[in-house]
């Protein structure tokens, strides 16, 4: 399976998430999954690649001419897939991956599991986001997708195509 991964750039975020994202990056590998991802080589992006790299899997780069060009590309990319800018990167990246899952991320981020969202809801394809809700990290997002629900503004069920999964096992259990 290609699991596309959505995260954080950053490097100054709670040690924990890097924990986590690595224990994820090996489970995947040592299961002979790929991951698809945004290549750049600082913050969750460059411990996934190194964790699924490492561990023997492989990682295809889904990477923007301005982090090529600003030298920000990760070491541990097996396959680079360039593009034009970030909504090349998510047309791409969506179209290279089974399922994706959004780890801990900022904006970019948000954009990203939203645009497959919404794009699933529409018909464009089955694909579903799968929101890893480390250590509480998605859980006011998840609130408010409740209250979206609860109000009418989401037609039929979110679950439907982003799927809260607390631990690592919670996203194994949806990757079956």
């Amino acid at each position: 399976m290609k699991i596309g991964i959505f995260c954080s750039a950053n490097n100054n975020i709670d040690p924990d998430f890097f924990s986590l994202t690595e224990e994820l990056g090996r489970w995947i590998a040592k299961n002979g999954h790929s991951i698809v991802f945004g290549g750049c080589n600082t913050g969750l992006m460059e411990c996934i690649g190194k964790a699924v790299k490492t561990a023997g899997g492989q990682t295809i780069g889904v990477i923007p001419k301005m982090i090529e060009q600003n030298s920000r590309v990760s070491d541990y990319v097996d396959v680079q897939v360039l593009c034009d800018n970030l909504s090349d990167r998510k047309d791409l990246m969506l179209a290279k991956s089974d399922v994706m899952i959004a780890l801990p991320g900022g904006i970019g981020t948000l954009d990203e599991a939203f645009t497959v969202a919404s794009s699933h809801t529409i018909g464009y394809h089955q694909k579903r986001v799968i929101l890893y809700n480390m250590k509480g990290f998605w859980s006011k997002l998840i609130t408010l997708l409740d209250d979206l629900q609860a109000r009418g503004f989401i037609r039929g069920d979110y679950h439907d195509y982003l799927e809260p999964a607390d631990t690592l096992e919670d996203v194994i259990k949806l990757l079956a």
